[in-house]
């Protein structure tokens, strides 16, 4: 199979991302912890648009880290040039814009790659007037959703991207109370080992639902120190990342007397 806006070889091999500045809207706050020296595919970006919405994705390319790197820089500019066209303006339809990105990148990442290239993602844009996200997760590890009422996993709804060029993403939506917090980590986290027991899913949920929530910079660190605390050391085989949204608590009325 031949795609039109394939690289070369040298092309592929010098880019990389560049770093992702952690946009700001009153009502919630949203943070990112990578560790480490980048071993193989994880990247992460975000963008605001304007001061109610913005934008992220977490993505982990298979394959050699030279190459992914490379995707991961193709993905990112296509990610910041097509999320003005497609969410300006507040009568958009969100949950078709979150789709249509979706599929967008997932053609990006076949051209770029020059074929298949399984690359697991979690693409949402949160919209804090609403109080909502609107998510394609496509066979990324799920998001965790800690509120009032509980703990909830946001599952895959699709396929990886890089896998099928007609691939259909539709996406979710979720509701975020205020003070609730959604977390993402990488496949690498829960695979993250000691001996021979893994860290897993259910360990990242249960400090998830013990955490505080002062911050979403607080909160991610959290989920690693567990890792590392478990582990003994600080991971090595693969690429570790979370990513963390929190929305901000509702105030407490002041008491008159």
């Amino acid at each position: 199979m031949r795609f039109p806006f394939q690289k070369s070889a040298t092309a592929v091999q010098l880019r990389q991302p560049t770093p992702t500045p952690i946009p700001e809207i009153p009502g919630a706050e949203i943070a990112a912890v990578y560790h480490g020296t980048r071993l193989a595919g994880d990247f992460y970006d975000m963008i605001a648009m304007g001061d109610n919405r913005f934008l992220f994705l977490l993505i982990d390319i298979a394959g050699e880290k030279e190459s992914g790197q490379a995707i991961a820089a193709t993905v990112q500019d296509e990610f910041r040039a097509r999320v003005p066209d497609l969410f300006r303006g507040d009568d958009i339809n969100e949950a078709e814009a979150v789709s249509d990105l979706t599929l967008h990148l997932n053609r990006v990442i076949l051209e770029t790659a020059g074929g298949v290239r399984c690359t697991p993602a979690f693409v949402a844009s949160y919209n804090e007037s609403l109080g909502v996200v609107f998510y394609c997760n496509a066979g990324h590890t799920p998001a965790t959703l800690r509120d009032t009422a509980g703990t909830w996993e946001l599952g895959a709804t699709g396929l990886p991207l890089g896998l099928f060029s007609h691939a259909i993403h539709d996406a979710q939506v979720s509701t975020l109370e205020q003070g609730a917090a959604l977390v993402l980590v990488s496949k690498g986290l829960i695979e993250s080992r000691a001996g021979r027991k893994e860290f897993g899913f259910d360990r990242v949920k249960q400090v998830i639902e013990s955490a505080k929530r002062d911050s979403a910079q607080e909160l991610c660190a959290q989920v690693m120190e567990a890792v590392y605390k478990f582990t003994g050391k600080p991971p090595r085989h693969d690429d570790v990342t979370t990513l963390a949204l929190l929305r901000a608590a509702q105030k407490k009325a002041a008491s008159t007397t």
